[in-house]
């Protein structure tokens, strides 16, 4: 029970930062109860070892950084800057001279005065890209994974959702009144099971992660789209580790496994390979576009992307379609991180993906080894729980077509060196 006494402790504690003095003494107790909550829950995150930290980056994103409180140059293997795009001198010209013509945003929400025909032009280039009918921007790919499924599905209707799924596809299930199945990772046996058992709903649609963004595994599409076809099942998919750079043409992961045909609506971002500003969308057929356009309230009571944002995102998109070099490039640096750092012992998640997890399990551990790997000029981040399961701690790497042979080289040596004092390698 909260005391007078408790209350007039967390006064004299709060009082100088928050002007509880200043508050009625019926609000102010119940604000100095709310902070005393906060703090216990503070610091158990911090007895834990889960606390995370930001550290303050003092220059353009990209391999090679400067970090606040750190003399000199940092090697960067943590961005999803998988093109190395986001500091590309054209991309970043495409959204000056987009800043300057349209100005630096809209004020408003697309269907009263914040659609331009930037934002209509970039939408069909999407479309196009991905050779879908249709395309629909929202400010971010959480956004659109929270806005789609409670317009498309009913209680009539079915959701089949790997468990692993990202935080934003678990948040719009929830929105969604629809009767939802959750399948065992990646496991198409358990996927057959339930969709068995969810034959009696009308619409059926299997969600899925193309790329699960803290293992770096690439969801078995084509297994899944032919028990979604032998079920009579839709195929949604989160793309957003794998566009731009997985597939013969960067298009993600229903081109690198040849599903393009089969998967029938994807999500994903223009934060990531795509110029790494913001934005997400979904494409897919017309009528799903135009439905979400009239129901889909992140899209409906959001401000529309500013400007610059989509001028980057539009020249991104035309490198990728003019050539694909760049995100050929990914394959053979991804495989020169992987190789090495297996050889010298480390375990590491995933398979061929430039999201590469060197799994440690101790989350005090995965973060001391990231403090460390600073000290040697390398920018990691420990991932620990609630972002990834209890016991699976981990630093999860990321390649970039930016780095050269030497970057990977000079990360790979940091880890040796911290992997033995720590006792992880011999």
């Amino acid at each position: 029970m909260w005391s007078r006494s408790a209350s007039v402790v967390s006064r004299r504690l709060w009082g100088p930062r928050l002007g509880l003095e200043r508050l009625p003494g019926r609000v102010c107790s119940a604000l100095a109860q709310l902070h005393a909550v906060l703090e216990a829950e503070l610091e158990r995150i911090r007895g834990a070892g889960t606390w995370k930290g930001e550290r303050v980056i003092t220059s353009r994103q990209g391999a090679h950084i400067t970090v606040q409180g750190r003399g000199g140059e940092i090697l960067n293997f943590f961005a999803n800057n998988y093109l190395g795009l986001s500091s590309h001198s054209a991309v970043m010209q495409s959204g000056i001279e987009a800043l300057e013509q349209y100005g630096a945003g809209l004020s408003s929400v697309r269907f009263i005065c914040g659609t331009q025909d930037l934002h209509k032009n970039l939408e069909a280039k999407i479309a196009k890209f991905h050779q879908r009918e249709d395309a629909i921007l929202y400010a971010s790919c959480f956004d659109a994974n929270a806005g789609i499924f409670e317009v498309l599905l009913s209680p009539e209707d079915a959701l089949l959702s790997d468990e692993l799924n990202h935080a934003s596809i678990i948040d719009g299930v929830r929105l969604c009144k629809t009767n939802k199945y959750r399948y065992k990772h990646m496991d198409l046996d358990d996927l057959e099971s339930k969709l068995k058992e969810a034959q009696k709903h009308r619409i059926k649609m299997i969600v899925t992660d193309g790329v699960f963004s803290m293992d770096g595994d690439v969801a078995p599409l084509k297994e899944i789209c032919d028990l979604a076809e032998k079920y009579n099942a839709l195929v949604f998919i989160d793309d957003c580790h794998a566009t731009g750079f997985m597939g013969p043409n960067g298009r993600g992961t229903d081109e690198l496994l040849g599903v393009m045909d089969r998967v029938h609506i994807v999500n994903s971002t223009l934060g990531k390979a795509l110029g790494g500003a913001a934005g997400g969308y979904t494409t897919g057929p017309k009528a799903v576009v135009d439905l979400l356009r009239q129901r889909s309230r992140p899209y409906l009571f959001s401000n529309t992307l500013p400007p610059p944002v989509v001028g980057c995102a539009s020249k991104a998109l035309d490198l990728l379609m003019n050539s694909n070099a760049i995100a050929q490039t990914m394959a053979s640096k991804t495989k020169r991180f992987r190789s090495q750092m297996t050889a010298a012992g480390f375990t590491i998640g995933g398979a061929d993906h430039p999201i590469c997890p060197v799994m440690l399990g101790d989350a005090r551990l995965a973060s001391t080894m990231a403090d460390d790997m600073l000290q040697r000029g390398i920018y990691v981040i420990g991932f620990s729980y609630p972002v990834v399961p209890k016991g699976k701690a981990r630093i999860r790497v990321q390649i970039s077509a930016s780095h050269s042979d030497r970057d990977i080289d000079q990360c790979v040596q940091a880890f040796l060196e911290v992997g033995r004092k720590h006792g992880v390698i011999p």
